[in-house]
């Protein structure tokens, strides 16, 4: 019983710390554009690299 004395404390800090963190990642905009990170991984803005030519088996032997 002598253990709920700490832990009750340390979870309810914890809860805070969390509570805190997520209020601060509201006001700081990371949840402003859900919806443009999805469709901005859709997108395909650069070129592929141009193929190299690799040797083939027999010419390496």
């Amino acid at each position: 019983m002598t253990a709920l004395i700490y832990l009750i404390p340390v979870a309810l800090a914890l809860g805070a710390l969390g509570l805190v963190a997520f209020l601060w990642s509201l006001r700081s905009g990371q949840y402003d554009d859900l919806d443009g990170a999805a469709e901005r991984i859709l997108v395909d803005d650069e070129e592929p690299p141009a193929p190299t030519h690799r040797p083939s088996r027999s010419a390496r032997n």
